[in-house]
């Protein structure tokens, strides 16, 4: 599973912590609909989750767009807004559990999260 966050945004360690769970969760209860074998395989292969980053909104969307007509699993976090940015910002897309070579085509480039 890759996590895509936005650079833009300058998250606390903490919210940017807890945008990756919401999409980490969302993919899961995603394939566990779907695709339940990809799902079993990814638990029993350790769950590897990468995370990188990509400059802005407009960014992160074409990831979205990217992974969606792979059709690899994906989700889309928006905040709801309780605290460090406005309701409606769009934080972090998921991408997987799926193959690693589909998702590396999509985010291999990107730099990782430091």
């Amino acid at each position: 599973m890759v996590l895509v966050t936005r650079a833009d945004l300058k998250l606390s360690k903490g919210k940017l912590a807890a945008q990756c769970g919401h999409a980490t969760m969302e993919c899961t209860i995603r394939a566990r609909k779907e695709s339940p074998r990809k799902l079993d395989r990814y638990r029993r292969e350790g769950a590897r989750k990468i995370v990188c980053k990509v400059a802005d909104a407009k960014s992160l969307r074409k990831v979205l767009a990217q992974a969606k007509k792979s059709g690899l699993i994906c989700y889309l976090v928006i905040d709801a807004g309780h605290t460090e940015i406005p309701a409606g910002t769009e934080t972090v897309v998921g991408i997987g559990p799926g193959p690693r070579s589909e998702i590396d085509k999509i985010t291999g480039q990107l730099s990782l999260v430091s």
